[in-house]
């Protein structure tokens, strides 16, 4: 057996990343209880909202109201996607724990996404880093399209080094290296970190891989022989990529639970409350749920009750 980490942190993005490409509205009230329901399951870390323009991410309005609506776990860190001083505003007043800045890759991605270059979007961070570190709240860096973009193909390492650089210098606490396309393989998830490892400790970097191909998986174990000990996933494998057409949602928290319990490692969270928060989330917007560990689990449960066995 390979020397895997013994505990693994599980970031949650689905109500964040996995509900922002939804084309109608989800009621604020159903945002609430799906971040209530996956704090008490023990995710450490819940990516529960984004201050940033409703006209640019619809799905998004309400983060105020959100937060002020969940109830704080203990041991629960709350972070937001934060664009600018004004966003970092809001989620100061909200109570966030945690601000996401979010940079790429790829210059045609950054230009698409947000509308600027790599250089000139971190720039617009260094009042949102220096206001998290007045404030007392971490800062987490995350870089899109790392292993591959929808508009310039192939993403060397070195491209990713030089936005870890950027997001180091401004005073990251850890950095999400994100497959959004969902294009990456263990081989080139291996040669990424391995290559960023060289300019920030790979025990502040996380794995953030979405499953348009089939690979996120293999992906998260590739990363994990490194020493990678931190993922981010979707529970029922919601989300997408609203600038990348044809790019499947995050990886499902189900999925990566039964992967890391069944290599014996610890991650601190109740896998069947994560799979009931995937069917609950599902069957309250109408999507299918598409976590493979939580339709069979979810199967196997109500066949042992005697009920039909089917899931959303």
């Amino acid at each position: 057996m390979l020397d895997l980490p013994r505990f693994v942190e599980v970031v949650e993005v689905g109500p964040r990343d996995g509900l922002q490409n939804e084309a109608h509205p989800v009621p604020t009230a159903v945002k609430v209880e799906l971040i209530d329901r996956l704090s008490a399951a023990g995710l450490p870390n819940v990516e529960a909202a984004a201050f940033v323009s409703p006209k640019w991410v619809p799905q998004m309005a309400g983060s105020s109201e959100v937060m002020a609506g969940i109830r704080r776990h203990p041991g629960t860190l709350y972070s937001a996607l934060v664009p600018n001083r004004k966003g970092m505003e809001a989620a100061l007043a909200a109570g966030v724990d945690e601000v996401v800045v979010f940079s790429a890759a790829s210059e045609a991605f950054a230009q698409k996404n947000i509308n600027c270059s790599i250089a000139e979007s971190i720039e617009r961070f260094r009042p949102v880093a220096a206001a998290a570190k007045a404030a007392g709240v971490k800062l987490r860096g995350s870089i899109s399209v790392a292993l591959g973009c929808p508009y310039q193909g192939d993403v060397p390492p070195s491209a990713v080094v030089d936005v870890v650089r950027r997001m180091a210098d401004l005073g990251c606490d850890s950095i999400d290296i994100a497959d959004t396309i969902g294009v990456g393989t263990p081989r080139a998830v291996q040669a990424v970190f391995a290559a960023t490892s060289q300019v920030f400790p790979m025990a502040r970097q996380a794995g953030h891989f979405h499953d348009t191909y089939g690979q996120a998986l293999a992906n998260v174990y590739a990363a994990l022989q490194l020493g990678v000990a931190s993922f981010h996933s979707s529970v029922a494998g919601l989300g997408g990529c609203p600038y990348a057409k044809g790019a499947t949602g995050n990886v499902a928290t189900e999925d990566v639970l039964y992967l890391l319990h069944g290599l014996g490692i610890d991650t601190g969270v109740n896998l069947r409350a994560v799979v009931e928060t995937g069917d609950f989330i599902t069957r309250a917007i109408g999507r299918p749920n598409n976590s493979r560990a939580g339709r069979a689990l979810l199967a196997k449960w109500a066949a042992a009750q005697g009920e039909p066995a089917c899931a959303s």
